[in-house]
């Protein structure tokens, strides 16, 4: 027990300085008693991007309102559970696994995997990239969510260094097992795919692994209840449930098994690793659910409904585009009587270099956020439809349906 404690982010690691580091000096309160993670885990959890993760897919698609179905939100919920437990028993910095863990999905579009794949489509055409959720956590907690300070001005987060390399760097996508921590503070934006790098810290590597523990499960209790997963399927299960001595395989069962292996198995020289029949197993559980959930035929609806509402919105968005005088084009047809069109014009003014437009709505916007001006003036198409995609990409699954609905009253 606590045998991490010699390398967990604390003010004795010789690297601390560099985990804490911020872009930018922060407003200081004489009477704060949080350390520098738990100053993030507040800021995350009092931003916007936080509350949508409620409304939008983790895989099954939940706009009708079925609450026994998992959100993004109850997903973090689990990986900071998961990655909690974890880092306390092996004597890491919890603080900052729960600030990672309740920050790491910021990034995710609306209507899941299948949102991330429609915008994809996008970037790949526009900026030849590809858009993943782990590289778009950082832009928003960098350059687009915002929160007011203690001045009421809206400003960037500003994250620790560590927490902003734990967004980027938690995908668990590619099977390992023994992780260890990368030695160098690399420059993030040096991350060019998704698991391309280890996180810089133990504490990120934990929430890597807590992340894939937390949704397997959940995701197979889902589908059986929505009845993706029929007996025969369930059987297969069963089955696999006996490499743990175990009757069922579920969210308890996995969490638990899982978590109690890795912190038996883990260790300072080996990293954090499974027991070789628990590494098959987990490896197992997620080729299972790749065949018989993530890859049904029942999800292909869903699949063509997202592309749909997302390439409408993007299309309608891009109409509008009239260089830096877009703004003043907008109000002047007043926002073509759509609510999600006049959101997007607050959006441009926000995050534009110069006011776009004099009319008060738009002066009052612009003069109450002192924050990273990411499109410039709107010179060119391409900052324009970089505004376009960090817009959609915010939206949650609701949003997303009521502004495709507005277009078809029109």
């Amino acid at each position: 027990m606590k045998k991490f404690s010699q390398v967990a982010l604390t003010e004795n690691n010789p690297k601390w300085e560099e985990f804490v580091k911020r872009e930018k000096e922060m407003y200081s309160r004489p009477d704060d008693v949080r350390s520098p993670f738990g100053r993030d885990y507040t800021r995350v959890l009092h931003s916007l991007a936080y509350r949508r993760l409620k409304h939008k897919t983790q895989v099954f698609f939940n706009a009708a309102g079925n609450d026994h179905i998992c959100t993004r939100i109850e997903h973090v919920a689990h990986v900071e559970s998961v990655s909690d437990t974890i880092a306390n028993y092996l004597g890491l910095n919890s603080e900052l696994t729960k600030a990672i863990a309740l920050s790491h999905d910021l990034g995710h579009a609306p209507f899941g995997h299948h949102g991330e794949t429609v915008i994809s489509e996008w970037t790949k055409k526009y900026f030849a990239e590809k858009f993943w959720h782990e590289k778009n956590g950082v832009h928003f907690v960098d350059n687009i969510e915002l929160l007011e300070d203690n001045e009421k001005i809206l400003k960037n987060l500003n994250l620790t260094y560590a927490v902003r390399d734990g967004i980027i760097s938690h995908c668990g996508e590619v099977d390992q097992n023994g992780i260890k921590p990368r030695e160098q503070m690399i420059d993030l934006s040096d991350f060019k795919s998704p698991g391309q790098y280890q996180a810089a810290s133990w504490e990120g590597c934990v929430v890597k692994l807590a992340d894939k523990f937390a949704y397997l499960g959940r995701d197979i209790e889902d589908a059986i209840r929505l009845g993706y997963l029929d007996k025969p399927h369930q059987d297969m299960l069963k089955e696999m449930a006996k490499v743990s001595r175990e009757k069922v395989i579920n969210t308890t069962v996995i969490m638990h098994n899982m978590i109690i292996n890795l912190c038996e198995n883990s260790s300072i020289e080996k990293g954090l690793c499974l027991s070789d029949e628990m590494s098959q197993l987990l490896d197992d559980i997620k080729k299972f659910n790749y065949d018989y959930i993530y890859r049904n035929k029942r999800l292909n609806p869903f699949m063509e409904y997202s592309k749909l509402v997302l390439n409408q919105l993007f299309e309608c968005l891009l109409s509008y585009y009239r260089g830096s005088d877009t703004v003043n084009y907008l109000d002047e047809i007043h926002f073509d009587n759509k609510v999600f069109v006049k959101d997007f014009a607050k959006w441009l003014v926000i995050y534009s270099e110069e006011l776009l437009c004099t009319k008060e709505w738009a002066k009052e916007a612009w003069e109450k956020c002192d924050n990273n001006k990411i499109y410039g003036v709107l010179e060119t198409e391409g900052q324009y439809v970089r505004a376009i995609i960090d817009f959609i990409a915010g939206m949650t699954d609701i949003y997303a349906i009521h502004s495709f609905e507005e277009l078809l009253k029109c």
